[in-house]
This record gives C-alpha cells, sequence and structure tokens, in this order.
C-alpha cells in the first residue's frame, strides 16, 4: 500500500509500505476513505517529537520510518476474534485514542493514557492513518460507526480536532454562561475550541491570530471580537475589551512561547489557562506575578470521552464543522497536500481534506 512515512526532521516520504495485519484479537484493520493532516503531523515533521525513532526500530535495529496520521474515516476490511462491536464493511470514524476501557486509567475516563499499550499512539508509537490502511488497537472503543446522515468532512473532524477543542479547551477551561473567554490561535483546534464553547453560552469569545483570514472565519462562526497579534499589542487590547479585568478563561491553541505568554498575562483572578496547544520548547511561566491570582492552569491530550456526544451534536447541525475544510486532495497528492497545510496563511488553508 502506499503511505506517507516519517524517518526523521523535516524528512517524511510518500513510499510502498506493507499492508497492516490483525496482531491483536482485539484489533480492526481499517481501509481509509478520507484522513486529514494535523497541526501535530506538521510539528513531527519538523523534528518536534524525536522519540518517534525509538519506537519504530527494525529487526536490524534500524529506523525503519512512521507512517503518520491519527485522523481519518473508513470500512472496516477484517476484526480480530474478540471485537464484537463493529463488523467487516461497517463504515466507521477513526479515533485519535485506543484505549482498552478496563486498565485503571481507562475506568477513570483518562483513555489518552491507557496503561495498555492504547492513549495517543497512532501515527505517533505506532503505524498511522495516512496510509491506505490502518491497523486500529481497541477496535470496539476505539471505532465509531458513522452515520449515514452526517457530512463525512465533519466525520474526519471528530477523530481528533473536535474532541480536542471541546475537551481540553472548554471543558478543562471550565468555561461558564456568562464568561469572558479568549481563544489564542485561530487554527483548526483553535475554532473547535470557538465553536465548543458556544454551547456553554459565554458572554464575550475573543480569537486571537496573526493570519486575517482565519480571523475573518472566527467572525463568521462565532467569535465576538477578533484581534491580530501582529498588528498591536494584543495584550493590551484584550485588557481593554474587558475593563481592564481580562479573561475568565485563556486557551492556548498554538504551541509556542508567544501564545503561552499572551494567554498568562490576559487571565484574570480566579481564572483559568486552559493549554491546548503541543509545546515543543520549554516557556517562561511567570509564578511570581500568577501565584496570588488564585487560577487554574490546565494541560492535556484528548480522552475522547466526548466523542460520541459531539457525534450527535454534528448530526444535529448545531456544530458547522464542514466550513473548516477548505482543501481538498486526492490521496497520491499528499505530497501537496502537506506543503499547502505548511503553507496554510498563504493558502488561506485550514484544514485539508485527503480522498482516496
Amino acid at each position: 500500500m502506499k503511505a506517507m512515512v516519517y524517518y526523521g526532521a523535516n524528512d517524511i516520504r510518500f513510499e510502498e509500505r506493507p499492508k497492516p495485519t490483525i496482531i491483536q484479537p482485539t484489533d480492526a484493520v481499517v481501509r481509509l476513505t478520507k484522513t486529514t493532516i494535523c497541526g501535530t503531523d506538521l510539528g513531527i515533521w519538523k523534528g518536534k517529537n524525536p522519540e518517534i525513532a525509538q519506537t519504530a526500530i527494525d529487526k536490524t535495529g534500524s529506523f525503519n520510518g512512521r507512517i503518520l496520521g491519527h485522523e481519518g474515516i473508513g470500512i472496516v476490511e477484517e476484526i480480530g476474534e474478540a471485537v464484537t462491536n463493529v463488523k467487516v464493511g461497517d463504515k466507521v470514524i477513526i479515533s485519535c485514542v485506543s484505549r482498552c476501557g478496563t486498565c485503571e486509567n481507562c475506568q477513570k475516563q483518562l483513555y489518552a493514557h491507557c496503561r495498555n499499550e492504547g492513549g495517543w499512539i497512532m501515527g505517533y508509537m505506532i503505524d498511522g492513518t495516512q496510509a491506505e490502511y490502518v491497523r486500529t488497537p481497541f477496535a470496539d472503543t476505539s471505532l465509531y460507526l458513522l452515520p449515514e446522515n452526517l457530512n463525512e468532512d465533519v466525520a474526519v473532524l471528530l477523530s481528533d480536532a473536535l474532541p480536542t477543542g471541546h475537551e481540553i479547551g472548554v471543558q478543562y477551561g471550565d468555561v461558564k454562561p456568562g464568561d469572558t473567554v479568549v481563544i489564542v490561535g485561530a487554527g483548526p483546534v483553535g475554532m473547535s475550541c470557538l465553536l465548543t464553547a458556544q454551547m456553554y453560552s459565554p458572554s464575550e469569545i475573543i480569537m486571537v491570530d496573526l493570519d486575517d483570514n482565519r480571523l475573518a472565519m472566527a467572525k463568521e462562526l462565532g467569535a465576538t471580537h477578533i484581534l491580530n497579534s501582529g498588528a498591536g499589542d494584543v495584550v493590551q487590547e484584550v485588557m481593554a475589551l474587558t475593563g481592564g479585568r481580562g479573561v475568565d478563561c485563556a486557551m492556548e491553541a498554538v504551541g509556542v512561547p508567544a501564545t503561552w505568554d499572551i494567554c498568562q498575562r490576559v487571565v484574570k483572578e480566579g481564572g483559568h489557562v486552559a493549554n491546548v496547544g503541543v509545546h515543543g520548547q520549554g516557556v517562561n511561566f511567570e509564578l511570581e506575578r500568577l501565584w496570588i491570582k488564585n487560577i487554574t492552569i490546565t494541560t492535556g491530550l484528548v480522552n475522547a470521552n466526548t466523542t460520541g456526544m459531539l457525534l450527535k451534536t454534528c448530526c444535529s447541525g448545531k456544530l458547522p464543522m464542514e466550513k473548516l475544510a477548505t482543501h481538498y486532495f486526492k490521496f497520491e497528492e499528499m505530497e501537496k497536500a502537506y506543503d499547502v497545510f505548511k503553507h496554510a496563511a498563504e493558502e488561506k488553508a485550514m484544514k485539508v481534506i485527503i480522498d482516496f
């Protein structure tokens, strides 16, 4: 089969790989029909996760590459003997988080840290979805039947982007009716924070980004204020919008020191900073200034425990996620898709959809 394979920093290749097979009786093999590229995939490509090289060592002791991707939908091709919730021929959404459902962490709904070789492993610790076929561990608890009435472009975003924004941004940020919220980063996950935050009726949602095209989309999707952080002192602007108080919840949705700094400077006393972005380097944490403010700081990897709920909400048409799908490519154009997503601002790209 064809697949997009990571070999190290700035080295990904579209090449032939062996088709996956059932390894455990709880596995399924899925033939992909759509996948996408996540900002995390770009981070891996740029060398943000060098630990991947330690998880794909072949019998000769060499790094054999890792197939990228953790989002997608497809058709079940083969199932292990213990799988009961899905059958061959079912159309499914593949969750980015694989969960056994029985370990100590899974019993706490901390699926991101499943102790039985689960969690976020796909496209990271095991081969992922940017291929014609993928092996999905714990198929019964990690695949969702795809409803016939659900837009398939939206279904792909239910793999990761939408539950990540909802759980790690909105739920961890404890957004409540009447709150003032700032979301720093208007990428697909930041937009997912924006859309799902509105389910909790905040009074204001301020979206911050460097890309005017993405900010315009944020305004269309419900942001009450948009601020370009390259056009002025965004901290001062947020404080002015909030009467000098700051926000109840600041969501960091990029993963770089500058965006973290904005969040820690605009959160008000008793507020929340919800770190959603994946950081590849240290940040300046101003504890000497923040300790007295009684704030809560949360971090996390998505547990995908709200995917089922969000799936129903998307089917109802109350989350216009399809607007995030801006560019479409055939699978054989995978390298071009990466180049477009890497230059998202110039290409006016939000989410690229890869169609098999």
